[in-house]
């Protein structure tokens, strides 16, 4: 957890970007997805074995936050490398250290504040340390979460052991089975701390700079981003034939940001018109119904009874009415109607002129009254 002005996650952007705190403020929170969630339940389950050592990496099997599970396959294939990884760090199990700490930095930035996975000292070399859980590439050397992290840490009360006359501080990222190490100086730090102030000071600024970059790729402001969509239409109105191979470079250069932000802006429309609230010119329709079988164990019986083999109907389980459907023209015969439906596997953005129907959503009291008459 971080703060709404600035935090780790958000530090990059921030001090490359100053005025897009007021413009992610102005939007609405995101729904965290399975992959963020699957990532806190791995933070919570190390944050458990290290404080208490004597635990066996199994006893998190089971354990469950916001719907997720750890499994086996998870504890295999995230924890077990993670918790292997602080052997590379501390091999003679020498480092003091503290883990999910909340760092702040007072009245110098009163309002930010973040969370550090661990926080640690060996000898004289002080460690940050971030777990990353995800499958995207993270670089650890002038990362701006870690340095973050390592400033806010160096002014919280109850951590200065950390760092009190050491030489280095050594930043890491834990991404399993990759550990990414980096040293560097209080020196360094504490100018990425000054660079932090003089953003988050020009943040509060009506008039903050705004700056396209690399850092834009997980801003959830994309969409009304002043600098995106000028972009955006500047790419439009660009003929073609006007284009020498220098400027065909440079917009491939920024191509990548461009499609983050049309897919931004495409699920930001989705959101706000699955609230209830419009989107001019754009309603929400049923995505393309897929068939799925009624009842398997009916399906079964009905199938079997057509003369179909049971074993061309499994893999591991019943196969799908499209590829049932394959084998029954083998032999000239119709799927059965009575034993499968189709349903859509969600809703999508559509022009006001498209055939479909819009998608009506009913109020939380209708459905539940519904569910209880079926």
């Amino acid at each position: 957890m971080h703060s709404n002005i600035v935090g780790g996650s958000t530090a990059k952007r921030v001090v490359n970007c100053p005025g897009s705190v007021a413009l992610v403020q102005k939007m609405p929170p995101r729904v965290a997805g399975d992959a963020a969630d699957q990532g806190t339940l791995c933070h919570s389950a190390m944050a458990m074995l290290l404080e208490d050592p004597s635990l066996e990496i199994k006893s998190v099997l089971g354990m469950v936050e916001n719907d997720q599970t750890m499994t086996e396959d998870l504890i295999d294939e995230k924890i077990v490398p993670a918790m292997a990884a602080l052997n590379e760090i501390d091999p003679n199990g020498d480092m003091e250290y503290k883990v999910e700490s909340h760092v702040n930095f007072g009245k110098l930035l009163p309002g930010v504040f973040g969370s550090a996975d661990l926080i640690g000292r060996i000898d004289d070399r002080a460690v940050i340390l971030d777990w990353k859980f995800g499958r995207g590439e993270v670089d650890v050397e002038e990362n701006e979460q870690l340095l973050f992290y390592a400033a806010a840490a160096m002014r919280t009360k109850g951590l200065e052991w950390a760092f009190e006359g050491v030489s280095e501080v050594e930043m890491v990222i834990v991404q399993p089975p990759a550990v990414k190490r980096w040293t560097t100086t209080v020196a360094r730090v504490k100018q990425f701390e000054r660079d932090l102030v003089h953003a988050v000071t020009a943040s509060q600024n009506a008039a903050a700079p705004l700056k396209v970059g690399d850092h834009c790729r997980y801003c959830p402001a994309k969409p009304i981003c002043p600098q995106m969509t000028g972009a955006a239409e500047r790419a439009l109105k660009v003929q073609i034939k006007d284009l020498d191979p220098a400027q065909i470079g440079e917009y491939l250069a920024t191509a990548d940001l461009v499609e983050k932000w049309i897919a931004d802006l495409r699920d930001l429309a989705h959101q706000i018109l699955e609230s209830g609230e419009p989107v001019h010119g754009y309603k929400l329709v049923p995505k393309r119904a897929l068939r799925q079988w009624v009842d398997e164990d009916k399906a079964y019986a009905a199938l079997t009874k057509l003369g179909v083999d049971r074993e061309e109907l499994v893999e591991t389980a019943l196969l799908s009415p499209a590829k049932v459907e394959k084998i029954l023209k083998r032999s000239k015969l119709n799927l059965p109607d009575d034993i499968v439906v189709a349903v859509s596997s969600g809703t999508t953005i559509a022009p006001e002129s498209d055939p479909r129907s819009a998608v009506v959503f009913l109020p939380e009291q209708m459905k539940t009254a519904l569910f209880k008459l079926g």
